[in-house]
């Protein structure tokens, strides 16, 4: 079979340097071009040692005749930029995968305001398919741009569908206390991330509101067929990578929770729902595509709490892009991603 001529807009970043880690294990893809502007003209390895051996390409500028020459190109780059050369590639024929928020809303209005800045290509949110494989796998088939969803909202939502697609739950009950390593943070100059600031602490941040919130609550509407209403918080652990993210919903009916949740994904080879009684640990899922889970009601009572774990860099990030891709090119959905968590 011919391989996947794939171009890594952004090879420099922690989601970056994943989404490479990964295409080198994948038996279709050929890199075909990996693009930095800071770091144009330098090898990969040398910014990444662990590359060595593997990757002996060096950076090149993201030129749209170069991206051009690709069946499809990720963006592993900061909000707004894949935006500005989409529509171009898109003209082309390349299929795009984006990593970040370009694609992910589909109202523009939502987008100014949780991003600050207006919409390059704003007729390109109704096309753009959100690529969560799974709740999406048909349309994603057929896309030409997979809008990757975030970290918080993979882990938030998949805990969450069972209950909303069985309508189990009262919709405006939902709570979600969410902690995650530093390295969601992006691989940036940030005194608030130095060693220093984060180990042995943590912190809730974005209390009042943070970016992944209308992606989750439009995620969510969408599948409970009305709208819900979520609280959001967010945190930071002093830990390299990883999400927790721990879920509350009031029930509305009796039923078998355990039941419900290993019936809805016996079929996902990424999603994990444990026994009953478990407690999913994130350096259980670390390096790996699977999303973990366990459900709980606590005493018998009208809560129900789920806990989600997946690795913000793999699942929650380059991995869910490889997975996407695997979908659009017809493969096998695990080709690259059949990876086990690293312990300890």
């Amino acid at each position: 079979m011919k391989k996947i001529k794939v171009g890594v807009v952004g090879g420099t970043g922690y989601t970056g340097v994943e989404l490479l880690r990964l295409l080198l294990a994948h038996p279709q893809v050929e890199l075909a071009a990996i693009t930095s502007r800071s770091a144009a003209g330098q090898a990969v390895s040398s910014l990444f040692p662990s590359l060595r051996g593997c990757v002996d390409q060096v950076y090149v500028l993201p030129d749209l005749d170069v991206l051009a020459t690709c069946d499809l190109v990720f963006y592993a780059t900061p909000n707004g930029t894949a935006m500005q050369q989409v529509p171009d590639l898109l003209e082309r024929g390349v299929r795009v995968i984006d990593l970040a928020a370009d694609f992910r809303l589909k109202n523009e209005a939502e987008w100014d305001q949780w991003y600050g800045m207006a919409h390059a290509c704003s007729e390109l949110l109704r096309e753009a398919v959100y690529g969560l494989p799974e709740v999406n796998r048909e349309l994603i088939k057929t896309a030409r741009l997979v809008a990757n969803p975030g970290c918080y909202p993979t882990a938030v939502q998949l805990g969450l569908f069972p209950l909303l697609k069985n309508n189990l739950v009262d919709f405006n009950s939902l709570i979600a206390d969410c902690k995650s390593g530093a390295s969601g943070a992006g691989r940036q100059a940030n005194v608030g991330m130095l060693f220093c600031e984060t180990a042995e602490s943590f912190k809730a941040y974005s209390v009042a509101g943070h970016r992944h919130l209308p992606e989750i609550k439009q995620g969510l509407s969408l599948l409970a067929g009305s709208e819900v209403d979520l609280t959001f918080v967010p945190h930071l652990t002093p830990m390299a990578r990883g999400i927790h993210a721990t879920l509350y919903a009031n029930l509305t009916t009796e039923v078998d929770l355990q039941e419900v949740y290993e019936r809805y994904y016996e079929q996902e080879y990424f999603v994990d729902v444990m026994p009953a009684g478990s407690t999913p640990e994130t350096r259980s899922v670390r390096a790996s595509n699977v999303c973990r889970m366990a459900v709980h009601q606590p005493q018998g009572g009208q809560r129900v709490v789920v806990l989600s774990v997946i690795d913000n860099l793999v699942k929650g990030a380059a991995g869910q892009a490889v997975h996407n891709m695997n979908i659009m090119f017809d493969l096998d959905e695990s080709a690259g991603l059949s990876l086990a968590g690293l312990l300890p």
